[in-house]
């Protein structure tokens, strides 16, 4: 079976539309972490990437393929994920409070990622692509963005609310948003749920999106 090129999205990103962002070396691939920490590699040459980390510097696969060891790196995290897609989404409603976020957000954004764990993220998140959030009384109290750009595709990222603003239907707002934004630029929308998440693979259910493959999550820090 031919492989899907979201198989290793990180991959077809950055040998896609984010090329101008790859770091490679031999057949090693990453983000500069400073923006993301993704990368990829060829599972017969693992060791290719540690020529491009510095100790203390985080490797992070989001892929179909197990990572199973990385030379020079140690194991921080393992988890399961999904991979979910949509080829057709019912148009977002209009909603006043989803506003679009700038560098002047950046640090606020960087707060509510910090408070909320939606995945990697850091104050160079819009260098990636738009973000749209809510704000309540000044505070940014919940966002959705755009993350890896493959050819094709898009990845919806960084969905997030505050915890005491949970409840107000601002993730589906933000999520059906940031998807439609994705599907009116002519790319289909994927994005990525931790696989015990059940309340989040619920919720981009009901939005139009279908799980299309089972991932593994693997963080390493070099060392």
């Amino acid at each position: 079976m031919t492989a899907h090129p979201l198989d290793c999205p990180a991959r077809a990103a950055l040998t896609g539309p984010h090329a101008p962002l790859a770091q490679s070396h031999g057949a090693a691939l990453r983000y500069d972490p400073g923006l993301i920490p993704f990368a990829a590699i060829d599972p017969d040459h693992p060791e290719h990437l540690s020529a491009l980390a510095a100790p203390g510097e985080l490797a992070v696969f989001l892929q179909t393929e197990r990572v199973q060891t990385l030379p020079g790196f140690s194991e921080t995290l393992r988890a399961e994920a999904v991979q979910l897609i949509s080829h057709s989404l019912p148009p977002a409603p209009d909603d006043p409070r989803v506003l679009p976020l700038g560098p002047e957000d950046a640090a606020d954004m960087l707060a509510l990622a910090e408070a909320t764990k939606p995945g990697p993220f850091t104050l160079r998140a819009l260098e990636l692509g738009p973000f749209w959030g809510v704000r309540q009384e000044g505070e940014l109290i919940a966002m959705a963005g755009t993350r890896m750009a493959a050819p094709g595709f898009t990845e919806v990222s960084g969905v997030c609310t505050a915890p005491e603003a949970r409840g107000q239907g601002l993730a589906r707002a933000l999520s059906a948003h940031a998807a439609c934004a994705i599907a009116a630029t002519g790319a289909i929308p994927f994005l990525h749920a931790f696989a015990a998440n059940a309340a989040a693979i619920s919720l981009y259910q009901s939005l139009g999106f279908a799980i299309r493959a089972e991932f593994s999550v693997a963080v390493f820090t070099r060392t």
